[in-house]
């Protein structure tokens, strides 16, 4: 009979020690779903922010690029404008270089002229 008393003993320290085992799993289990909601609720905000941040840096780069063409097409503007403006001193050029070879031939041909007269005197 003494070992079933102590049997009896064991097993209740076993059954008060399994209870608050018990009680403390549950209440590691509540804070690990605690924990586990925060976390879910801070990835829910990250993604958030991540895809506002996403949002935010496409219309950066819309913009840019939107600027970057406009700047390219104003450059191409530009520059067709500049092409014109040396064609037309090219064009130029060759115009007044023409005068100037055809008044050269004139002055050399006056030239012989006044030197057959002096020679002539």
């Amino acid at each position: 009979m003494e070992q079933q008393t102590v049997l009896k003993e064991i097993l209740k320290a076993l059954d008060l020690h399994a209870s608050d085992f018990h009680t403390q799993i549950a209440a590691l289990n509540e804070k690990i779903e605690t924990i586990d909601k925060k976390v879910e609720a801070m990835n829910d905000e990250f993604k958030s922010k991540f895809a506002e941040m996403d949002k935010r840096i496409q219309e950066m780069d819309d913009r840019l690029e939107s600027r970057i063409d406009r700047l390219e097409n104003e450059m191409n503007e530009r520059f067709n404008r500049l092409e014109t403006k040396i064609d037309s001193l090219r064009i130029e050029l060759i115009e007044t270089q023409e005068t100037v070879d055809f008044h050269s031939s004139k002055i050399a041909q006056h030239d012989r002229k006044i030197r057959k007269l002096i020679q002539q005197q």
